[in-house]
Formats: C-alpha cells, structure tokens, sequence
C-alpha cells in the first residue's frame, strides 16, 4: 500500500486521492503550480490551470523565483515574478481529473470539492550528457517529480448566530466597575 502525506488528519470516507511517481516534468515549477492551487475549490484550480495553458493567468513563483522575468498577471497575487508553466500544469490537470474520477467512483459530491492536500517531492534525477568545445564533457540531467493530492468535500457553511449583547473589550478597572454594579444592583 502507498503511503501519501497526511495520514491521520484527512478521513478516508470523504476524500479520493492520486498520484504520480517518476513524472518528467520540472520539479521546481510543478511544486510553484501546485501551491498556487493548494486549498482551492476542484473546479476553479482546473479552469486556473487551462488558463495557465492559454497563458491568460500565471503562476505566481515565491520560492523557485532565481531568474524568473516579471509579468502583470502575477499582480493578481501579489508578486511580480509569475510564470506560465505548461507543461506542470498539463500534469496537475490530468492527477486533479483522475481525483475527481475516483471521488465519483467512491460517491462523493464532485461539485463541492476541494484541494485539501498536495505535496511535490523530487524524485531521482535523469543523468545524461552533453558534448562541449575543447573535448570536455558536462552533465545534462531533467529533475522529475513526485506528485500527490487529496481532494475532500467541502464542509456545509454554516451561519454564525447572533450575539444578544454586544461584548466589548475592557480593562481591569472597567471589569471591576461593571462587577461592582451588578453586585449593587442585585
């Protein structure tokens, strides 16, 4: 049996897992494209990720951003430096579809779920090589993944009740007076 992330905290019954192992796609952007759809509804990270593909959104780099250009669409989350990485994105869409697939198989609502969980990993680096000037040889090595998620249905909303008296903060000196006269006035 594979072991994913989280085990204990995410129950089983109302959550579908996948993921992916030895997958030939650059870690450093698909970690960057999986925390940008991290918690998000199912729906709205699958429309985010064809938009990243037809480069309409980016995806925001906050850790992997070494020489990353800049473009206005990373704006929309607070940074300059965004990306486009069509290539992670096409592999996040196919594991979030084959999640949704198994939450339909288990009967979960496919409507109201969410990206609880997601996690990328290196996995062993590719080593080939490349023939330079001078008789030198370097390395050409491709740094693929590991890709996981779970996916959970969301909780119902629940409606905050009202409060009958509207609670403020006091000090010491205000909590002794008001004490004082409630006593009085009992």
């Amino acid at each position: 049996m594979v072991r994913y992330g989280p085990q204990d905290r995410i129950p089983s019954a109302k959550s579908a897992k996948s993921r992916g192992s030895y997958l030939r796609v650059s870690f450093k952007n698909t970690r960057e494209t999986a925390q940008a759809i991290n918690g998000w509804k199912l729906d709205r990270a699958l429309k985010y990720l064809e938009n990243v593909q037809e480069l309409k959104e980016a995806i925001p780099m906050r850790r992997y951003a070494g020489s990353t250009g800049r473009t206005a669409q990373g704006k929309a989350f607070g940074v300059s430096k965004a990306r486009h990485p069509v290539k992670s994105a096409e592999f996040l869409i196919g594991l979030l579809k084959n999640a949704e697939a198994n939450a339909d198989a288990k009967g979960l609502n496919t409507e109201s779920l969410i990206v609880k969980h997601i996690q990328v990993n290196q996995a062993p680096k590719q080593r080939r090589r490349t023939y330079r000037a001078h008789g030198r040889i370097n390395p050409y090595m491709s740094n693929p993944c590991h890709i996981e998620l779970i996916l959970t249905e969301g909780e119902e909303a629940v409606s905050k009740a009202e409060e009958t008296q509207v609670s403020k903060k006091l000090n010491s000196r205000q909590r002794g007076a008001e004490r004082r006269r409630l006593i009085t006035s009992s």
